[in-house]
């Protein structure tokens, strides 16, 4: 029972980390009206790096995939290591991006977290 109930919080919380992603890439205006075409969305490469930008990435593939893997009560990945890309893609942006790399950071730990 212990496990479902540390598995429960996880999502609880992932849920919210989600939406307060969404929050502060819209309060940042980095939130896109417009969806990429289907090939870009169907990049294989890594953050789709050869056809979206890392705020896209963020808005249309992970925070899509990961809302899906909530909703459904799909397995989470085992770890994560989102951060670096972003503390790499925001430095060269003009925009105060403390509060969406805290977030990604918070998302990261989340995941990557061991069941004791």
């Amino acid at each position: 029972m212990l496990e479902n109930e540390f598995e429960l919080n996880k999502r609880r919380l992932l849920l919210q980390l989600v939406n307060d992603l969404e929050s502060a890439l819209r309060k940042q205006q980095l939130w896109q009206a417009n969806e990429p075409s289907e090939s870009a969305l169907s990049s294989t490469a890594p953050f789709a790096i050869d056809s979206l930008t890392f705020t896209q990435w963020l808005q249309f593939i992970f925070i899509r995939k990961i809302s899906y893997l909530l909703q459904f009560s799909l397995p989470l990945p085992q770890a994560m290591s989102v951060l670096p890309m972003a503390e790499e893609y925001f430095k060269s942006l003009a925009v105060n991006s403390s509060e969406i790399t805290s977030i990604i950071g918070r998302i990261d730990l989340l995941i990557s977290e061991n069941k004791e």
